[in-house]
């Protein structure tokens, strides 16, 4: 079974301490989910179109996990703290198996 991924990106950041607030809600929220944090925030070195902000890479035994963590209760409350001075490119993309 191919493995799920959530990938974020976020090309702005204007309140870093709002983010804080989402982060201590989201992060149980993904482990009870199954997810396991792979990356976050640590050096990126982008090319072509690419942004060096805040990366953020979480790995599910299966996309379908993936789906499932994003679409609980616990999560959809964490993202209602995620503040509107954050953009945010969000996926969920499967794995090669």
């Amino acid at each position: 079974m191919a493995k799920g991924y959530w990938v974020s990106v976020y090309p702005a950041i204007s309140d870093p301490e709002r983010l804080t607030a989402y982060d201590k809600l989201a992060r149980p929220a993904v482990r009870a989910g199954g997810g396991r944090l792979l990356s976050r925030g640590g050096q990126v070195v982008a090319y072509e179109a690419g942004i060096t902000q805040r990366v953020v890479l979480i790995e599910f035994d299966s996309f379908e996990q993936a789906v499932a963590a994003y679409e609980s209760e616990a999560y959809q409350k964490a993202l209602v703290a995620l503040p509107d001075g954050v953009e945010r490119d969000f996926r969920i993309i499967e794995g090669i198996d």
